[in-house]
């Protein structure tokens, strides 16, 4: 039987664990890379987390995978993950595929508004 979004978002929810901006901050104090897989124009709209890489979800594996030419080297399976969208549904998918390609710490922040809503620090992309 074919998967449905649903099966997908319940998979990737069990697999991906949700952190609130203060465990994200943690994080990134230890050196975590994070990640906003909106498109460039909900970025370029918004902004995004400080430091934050915008890498869409449609060229993650892309970009997560050393051995294609358009991977990038801020991606390493020993760093830890910390990946937002607008609401989280993107964030955790993503995070499952990274954990299918071995990323083992790989963390949903959920949507950019929990970031700004807990007074993380933003830019402009």
């Amino acid at each position: 039987m074919p998967k449905t979004v649903k099966d997908m978002m319940a998979e990737a929810n069990a697999a991906v664990e949700k952190i609130d901006a203060a465990r994200a901050r943690k994080l990134l104090d230890e050196g975590a890379v994070v990640i906003d897989v909106r498109d460039a124009p909900e970025v370029a709209a918004s902004g995004k987390v400080k430091g934050a890489l915008n890498i869409s979800r449609g060229m993650l594996e892309f970009r997560a995978d050393p051995a294609t030419p358009y991977h990038n080297p801020e991606l390493r399976t020993d760093r830890p993950v910390v990946l937002y969208c607008a609401s989280g549904g993107r964030a955790a998918l993503s995070g499952k595929l990274l954990k299918d390609m071995g990323y083992a710490r790989v963390f949903n922040l959920g949507g950019f508004k929990d970031w700004t809503e807990a007074g993380g620090e933003t830019e402009k992309d």
